[in-house]
């Protein structure tokens, strides 16, 4: 897909992420990443169903030289699970057959870890836009923009929200 065009005050999430799609996590501030481990996942199609695939990943307190805490063990494959802060219901389980070998759902969540979202997306990405608080004076406030091949040609869709605190 091309660059993903910018929107001011607004966050951005998505609920499903085609086969291919790579993320990484960031450790908050505060944390750093356990030394040897690779915070990438990719959604791969494994036995005919997409799935993340994780490899070991942890985020220590900065102020704990060496971590007395066991170590948080991953499956090569994990099921996704859901952000608690996030009221939006887990949608993997209610995708077609189609869907779940092309798509992986929402990634685990890491401890005391933010999920960043890919600078590279792929045709069927769909994203959710939300103004920042005190940047939602207009409606509407949320809306969606997909990554579609249209006429042979790769774009996004239009995107129908502005996020202002003009009154």
């Amino acid at each position: 897909c091309p660059a993903l065009p910018r929107t001011k005050f607004a966050d951005v999430t998505a609920e499903t992420y085609p086969v291919g799609t790579r993320l990484h996590y960031e450790c908050d501030n505060g944390y750093r990443r356990r030394g040897g481990q690779k915070p990438g996942i990719q959604c791969q199609s494994t036995q005919q169903v997409a799935a993340w695939v994780y490899r070991e990943f942890e985020c220590i307190d900065d102020k704990i030289l060496l971590s007395t805490a066991p170590m948080m063990k991953l499956n090569v494959t994990q099921k996704p699970e859901r952000k608690t802060q996030s009221p939006a219901p887990q949608r993997q389980e209610n995708l077609s057959e189609f869907d779940r070998k092309d798509f992986c759902g929402p990634p685990k969540t890491i401890p005391h870890a933010s999920l960043i979202l890919a600078k590279q997306y792929y045709v069927g990405q769909v994203l959710h836009f939300k103004c920042q608080s005190g940047y939602d004076k207009r409606f509407p406030t949320s809306g969606n923009r997909t990554c579609k091949k249209v006429n042979g040609k790769i774009i996004w869709t239009p995107l129908d929200m502005r996020c202002t605190n003009d009154s």
